[in-house]
């Protein structure tokens, strides 16, 4: 399956408690930190959540 690369780009400060429980549950807690995930609907759903504090972008396939 396809996979995505997140950057947490925004600070969950001053954000609503489920939007920081989203983040956690993307594996990101800090600034600047990059994750690489199945692109699933769910995943989908839960960067739609939070893309506001989030850059999006295709993981490179190598091989």
């Amino acid at each position: 399956m396809a996979k995505i690369r997140i950057t947490q780009t925004g600070s969950p400060i001053g954000r609503r408690g489920d939007q920081r429980a989203t983040l956690v549950a993307l594996g990101l807690n800090k600034m600047h930190r990059t994750k690489e995930v199945e692109d699933t609907p769910s995943t989908r759903g839960r960067i739609d959540k939070v893309k506001h504090l989030l850059r999006v972008e295709e993981a490179r396939q190598d091989g």
